[in-house]
């Protein structure tokens, strides 16, 4: 009788039988891969803005404190961007005829918002964007001490803004199930409070003072892995300032 199927058919099934198992796992990975880099998280890269804004110079070069800015960081869930007459402040005495800041100088001639000079579209691309569907208050992690770098990286370094951060959810959740690996003390200022240290940190940069192990890795947006110790000393301010770690990953607290 003869043959209905030829050698090479063993060798098809075999290579059909792997194919099936690798490819959907091959796409899982790939998947995977392709929404944690920068091309989907946008990590790193910065948009282009209707005037170039350096926190590096504005922050560290000259020594301006974040509130001036964001004036609303530390009282409502949104930093904030500044307004025209906030730029203003300073711009209408110096660099009052640099051609990037025509836009602010056109606004507030105007009293409109800010626009770009090439298209005309009118404000800021926003960098640090959570989905529609996420609430976030800054002035409630503010006031529990939390750095603006443990969620916006090197932002003090960054000549033109770029998100610091991908913002998962797993890494939301991270901080919110182990508050205390986020909380410590200023060894150096012990009688800030939380809200004050915030803010002393990068005072503390601009004046080139000595900053702990964990302050450089907030400095770089490096995680940071802490001690035995000051987990202890974390743990201690998580009773201090009254935070209930057993309600801060469920799901009412960020999804409203």
């Amino acid at each position: 009788m003869a043959r209905l199927f030829s050698p090479v058919a063993n060798t098809i099934a075999r290579a059909s039988l792997v194919a099936a198992v690798a490819l959907p796992v091959g796409a899982i990975v790939m998947g995977s891969v392709v929404s944690r880099s920068p091309a989907n998280t946008n990590v790193g890269v910065a948009f282009e803005q209707p005037v170039p804004f350096s926190h590096a110079h504005h922050s560290i070069e000259l020594g301006i404190d974040c509130r001036y800015c964001h004036t609303s960081v530390t009282k409502s869930s949104s930093a904030g961007i500044p307004s025209t007459e906030t730029c203003m402040s300073c711009h209408s005495q110096i660099w009052t005829d640099s051609p990037l800041l025509e836009p602010v100088r056109q606004s507030w001639a105007e009293g409109k918002p800010i626009r770009f000079a090439s298209t005309g579209e009118v404000g800021w691309n926003r960098v640090a964007k959570v989905p529609e569907f996420v609430y976030f208050n800054h002035s409630i992690h503010i006031a529990r001490g939390i750095q603006c770098n443990e969620c916006h990286g090197n932002i003090q370094e960054q000549h033109m803004t770029a998100k610091g951060k991908p913002f998962f959810m797993k890494w939301c959740l991270d901080c919110h199930r182990k508050p205390e690996k986020a909380l410590y003390v200023d060894e150096q200022q012990p009688d800030l409070t939380p809200q004050e240290k915030v803010f002393a940190f990068y005072r503390k940069i601009q004046e080139g003072a000595k900053l702990s192990a964990r302050e450089l890795a907030l400095k770089k947006g490096r995680d940071y892995q802490p001690s035995t110790e000051e987990l202890r000393k974390g743990q201690e301010l998580v009773q201090q300032l009254n935070i209930k770690v057993k309600t801060l990953a469920d799901c009412y607290i960020c999804h409203r």
